[in-house]
Order: C-alpha cells, then sequence, then structure tokens
C-alpha cells in the first residue's frame, strides 16, 4: 500500500511517521538511533510502498534556516542518495516538539512518559506529516 514517511530527523534520534494509504492521516511510528535511519527506511520499504517522504526542516521564527539545519541538509543528500526514486518535500518543522508535548498532556499521557524524548520525536515527525497531508488535500 502507498506510504507518505514523515521524518523529524535529530542528530541524535530519529522520529518517523506514516500516512495511511490515503494520504489523509499520519500516524507515529518508530523512533530510531540517527545513525540506524536508512536502515531502517530500507527494511520499512521492503513492506510499503513508499511514495513520497516529508523531511521536517529546521526554521528560525524569521524564517531562516535554523542551527540544526546544516545537519538536516547532510541527511537530506543521504536519503537521496540511498532512495533516487522517492520524492523528498520539506516541511517546515517550527513549533512540532511544543505541539508535541501539548498533544501528549491532551491525550492524558502521564508526566514520567511525557519526558521519554523518543516519544516527542515520533509525534513531531506525525504533526510534521500531518501539516503536509493537510496542505496537499486542501489543494484537491
Amino acid at each position: 500500500m502507498d506510504r507518505i514517511v514523515g521524518i523529524d530527523y535529530g542528530s541524535a534520534r530519529v522520529g518517523v511517521a506514516v500516512s495511511d494509504p490515503l494520504g489523509i492521516f499520519a500516524s507515529p511510528l518508530e523512533t530510531v538511533p540517527s545513525a540506524k535511519i536508512i536502515e531502517y527506511l530500507q527494511t520499512y520499504a521492503r513492506g510499503e510502498q513508499i511514495t513520497r517522504f516529508v523531511l521536517g526542516y529546521p526554521l528560525n521564527l524569521d524564517g531562516s534556516p535554523a542551527q540544526a539545519a546544516p545537519d538536516v541538509d547532510r541527511f537530506l543528500k543521504q536519503l537521496t542518495r540511498h532512495f533516487p526514486e522517492i520524492p523528498v518535500s520539506l516541511e517546515d518543522e517550527r513549533f512540532t516538539s511544543v505541539l508535541a508535548h501539548r498533544a501528549m498532556i491532551d491525550g492524558g499521557m502521564k508526566k514520567s512518559d511525557r519526558r521519554n524524548k523518543a516519544s516527542v520525536d515520533r509525534i513531531s515527525a506525525a504533526l510534521i506529516l500531518q501539516g503536509y497531508l493537510d496542505k496537499i488535500n486542501r489543494k484537491v
């Protein structure tokens, strides 16, 4: 089934989210160590048809690239080298960590569970992907 994969890249961990087959909803999938993300995506692609990657891109409030942007740029090159046939869209990731924490609180997640940064990364990836899906689905 066709899937769009959302990625919240960090130097230590990468949050991964996936769309439903219709491309309407994003769901958190996994948090993977950064050094293992390409291997993880290759394994995932063997079982699912990935039609696009949506990569969160760090921007400052004024829209300029944030301090973490060079790391994301390096990962983007690696991603396109390993998956040349899959298009990549960059999506503004400003405020996704704040929104992820809010979603965990609103969802009733215990405080001790909210401290788990892996959960924040997965939910952030889902928020990045959902923003992209909402944008493309409004155009229809």
